[in-house]
């Protein structure tokens, strides 16, 4: 028997990059419940579908992912998050990491790092991309 599918929500306020997102991470291991184009649809939406794993863009509208990710964190502390963003400044990966947040990986490492960052969140261990610094 295949184990269960990880239950994801994807929030990124770039089209473009959600659908190469969704389209990577349902080819491994995945199953893409739903996406958000910003933080507080992000949070609305993981209260209704109560994914296992949020994979949250830093820089969105209307909430970014750092204060989405404090409000998601209040109302469902048994989803996980992952960062996916473009931000390596370590302030803004400590601050990400301080919500709560399992890993946080960098857009540019999304091939390799992605999934196994995931994974790890699934399992609630910490994954951060090598690379920030």
């Amino acid at each position: 028997m295949l184990p269960p599918k990880i239950r994801v929500l994807l929030a990124d306020d770039n089209d473009q990059m959600r659908e190469y997102v969704r389209k990577f991470v349902s080819s491994d291991g995945c199953k893409v419940v739903g996406v958000a184009g910003d933080g507080q649809a992000a949070v609305e939406s993981a209260a209704k579908l109560r994914p296992d794993v949020l994979v949250l863009d830093i820089s969105m509208p209307r909430l970014n992912g750092i204060e989405a990710a404090k409000l998601m964190r209040e109302a469902n502390p048994s989803t996980r998050i992952v960062f996916l963003t473009v931000e390596n400044d370590p302030e803004m990966c400590r601050a990400a990491l301080d919500t709560g947040a399992c890993c946080y990986v960098l857009k540019a490492r999304l091939a390799t790092d992605l999934i196994p960052a995931i994974k790890a969140a699934r399992d609630g261990v910490r994954f951060v991309s090598s690379g920030c610094r």
